[in-house]
């Protein structure tokens, strides 16, 4: 069985082929400044939409990538609230869904602030506020202390895909990572917040929750690598999509003998997949921001602003008079007096395609 990366002395000495990350990081940081230069173009409530839906997406994709499928409006609500930021149709959430929320707010609003112990152990019991993860009780608010094995596979036939450091090894283990965090200041942030991902996953600190703190960690330096709270790409999202991946490099790596370049590579390649796809997001913020600006002094009511704010994000499928219905909790009659006034302000218009049921779509 090959060695893991920490049972070679000083493993935490890692290093790098400058050469083979180079250029990658090169664009990375030119792709990074030009979105900022983008989203500073922006008008004030079109940012704030812009890093509302980054925070969103970042919060329900880090879970959905541990299989825990959160509901998206709830997330949005809940950091529109948490932020002061007015939008229509708010709705409660979830006790859990807030603490989800709170670790990922705490990570990227207050991102100038050293990370300690109690910070994390803040975090972890914010995810996990019942003291169980799904039906087995855990150690909450406290590193571990027993065995930690990532396994795959049915009962009997597990697969075990890492052994984590021994758990009488964590404290020291996670002392010298949070100095090294606090205080290393030569570093580019965007690689120390690729290092400090790996680090953190290798020592695998908690019971459980340690993909998702591991990646509110990452949030946190690229914030300060950005000098802002306002986030404009997901890099969880991202990670969802390349998973496989992910976890392949991660396992090839934990055996390194502290060369991290391929590890290093692979972040690098997915933070700019990641800040590419906000680019296509951004077009999509810039025509919403410029719609309602066309439109403030249109007279528009409380429900025909959450569908259009809907078609601008992310509507699934066409849009007809029973749908509207729904989404707004009216009678078809209200739905279809709602849409004909947004026709006859040449909002909407009705597409060609015939049938029993008009299907409607912006202008």
């Amino acid at each position: 069985m090959a060695k893991y990366i920490y049972e070679y002395d000083n493993w935490t000495d890692f290093s790098w082929q400058d050469k083979a990350i180079n250029t990658l990081f090169g664009e990375v940081r030119h792709i990074q400044g030009k979105i900022i230069g983008q989203m500073n173009a922006l008008g004030f409530s079109a940012k704030e939409e812009a890093t509302l839906t980054a925070l969103t997406l970042d919060v329900v994709k880090s879970s959905e990538i541990e299989g825990e499928l959160l509901n998206y409006e709830q997330v949005r609500s809940s950091i529109a609230r948490r932020l002061g930021i007015n939008t229509a149709g708010l709705v409660p959430s979830s006790r859990h869904i807030e603490g989800v929320v709170e670790m990922m707010l705490d990570a990227t609003q207050r991102y100038t602030s050293d990370l300690t112990a109690e910070r994390l152990f803040g975090w972890h019991a914010a995810l996990f506020p019942t003291g169980y993860s799904g039906l087995y009780k855990i150690e909450v608010g406290r590193f571990r202390t027993g065995e930690m094995q990532v396994v795959s596979g049915s009962m009997g036939k597990e697969k075990v895909h890492y052994e984590a450091v021994k758990p009488e090894l964590v404290d020291a283990e996670m002392e010298k990572f949070l100095y090294w965090f606090n205080n290393e200041e030569q570093l580019d942030p965007v690689l120390k917040a690729a290092i400090a991902h790996f680090w953190f996953i290798i020592i695998h600190p908690f019971d459980d929750g340690n993909g998702r703190i591991g990646r509110a960690i990452t949030d946190m330096l690229l914030a300060r690598a950005e000098e802002s709270g306002e986030r404009f790409y997901s890099m969880s999202s991202q990670i969802l999509n390349e998973r496989k991946i992910y976890y392949e490099v991660l396992q090839k790596v934990q055996h390194s003998t502290g060369d991290i370049t391929e590890w290093l590579f692979w972040f690098l390649g997915c933070l700019k997949n990641a800040m590419l796809a906000t680019e296509e997001s951004t077009q999509k913020i810039i025509r919403k921001a410029e719609f309602w600006k066309l439109h403030e002094h249109t007279a528009i009511n409380e429900r025909q602003r959450m569908i259009l704010n809907r078609l601008f994000d992310d509507f699934e499928g066409k849009l007809q008079t029973s749908k509207w219905a729904k989404m707004t909790k009216t009678s078809t009659d209200t739905a279809l007096r709602d849409i004909k006034d947004l026709v006859k302000k040449g909002i909407l218009k009705q597409t060609d395609e015939g049938g029993r049921n008009a299907n409607y779509e912006l202008v």
